[in-house]
């Protein structure tokens, strides 16, 4: 459902440019509503949740569920599991959406594309929740926020409803609301999080070693997802709430998180040292042994 119906909205919304063009309205609302959800994903599904990168309150841990869940790509308990088990079966088999398992033919390698971005979701084994995400059933209030995911979906798309309406006063507002900031901005959202699990896992620089995975680092992605596209350092270091581990390494979600231990509504938040950091690198020394911990 949250597959289909945001790529028929999308193309409403493109066919409708014919008619009457967007306007600052409209992508005010897409960014906003883009950057909002995108950040529930990256900083509260994937590093609070998935990989504890850093610690924060129980109300803040509700905010960032409802903000991941607008996003419509699942459930956090759900989406945590099956990351959890990317990361421990991370391009061999048993991996959920590795696009490395199909062949080294031209159609197996546009097999495994397709695969990783897309017909993954259509069918596949769902982990045992209670294995992967031991720690977070404990934790009441959490499961009871995650409970109502498809409220929080329908919120994501009212909200925007709702402010193209009362900004406007008119039903087209609130329509053109519902559409750029609503399914077309889920459309991309699931464009950009899907590529992860596609792109960045065969094309792309990898300067970190990481344990026997094909993960990849795409400049351009970091901009695109919300810091995620720095995946190879990710994969190297898995606790760490930076992604980019260098100056110029741009991550959207690490500066939030930073923002959020600034007004102290995040503490314990974890980076590897410039040690580990330079004897990962893949010009730099042999690693003595594997670190469990990626």
């Amino acid at each position: 459902m949250f597959d289909v119906l945001p790529f028929l909205g999308t193309l409403a919304a493109l066919s409708l440019l014919f008619y009457r063009p967007i306007g600052w309205l409209e992508i005010g609302l897409f960014f906003g509503m883009w950057l909002l959800t995108g950040l529930g994903l990256t900083v509260g599904y994937h590093r609070l949740f998935t990989h504890r990168a850093f610690a924060t309150s129980t109300p803040m841990s509700c905010l960032l569920i409802v903000m991941g869940s607008m996003a419509g790509r699942g459930p956090m308990l759900s989406w945590v599991a099956m990351h959890r088990r990317h990361h421990e079966l991370a391009d061999h088999e048993g991996d959920l959406h590795s696009p490395n398992l199909h062949g080294d033919t031209m159609l197996g390698r546009l097999r495994g594309f397709l695969h990783a971005h897309l017909t993954w979701m259509i069918e596949h084994d769902y982990p045992n929740v209670a294995h992967y995400v031991p720690d977070l059933l404990t934790e009441r209030t959490l499961v009871a926020v995650n409970r109502y995911y498809y409220a929080w979906v329908l919120l994501g798309l009212l909200i925007p409803a709702a402010i193209g309406g009362l900004v406007t006063a008119s039903l087209w507002g609130a329509i053109a609301g519902f559409l750029w900031g609503g399914a077309v901005r889920m459309f991309v959202v699931e464009q950009s999080m899907s590529a992860i699990n596609s792109l960045m896992h065969i094309f792309g620089a990898r300067p970190y070693r990481t344990r026997d995975d094909n993960s990849r680092n795409l400049g351009v992605m970091a901009w695109l997802a919300w810091g995620e596209g720095w995946h190879n350092n990710h994969h190297a270091f898995p606790y760490s709430a930076a992604f980019g581990l260098r100056w110029f390494e741009f991550d959207p979600g690490y500066l939030f998180i930073r923002l959020l231990a600034a007004l102290g509504l995040a503490w314990n938040v974890k980076v590897p040292s410039p040690e580990k950091i330079a004897l990962r690198r893949m010009n730099g020394p042999a690693l003595a042994a594997a670190d469990p911990r990626g």
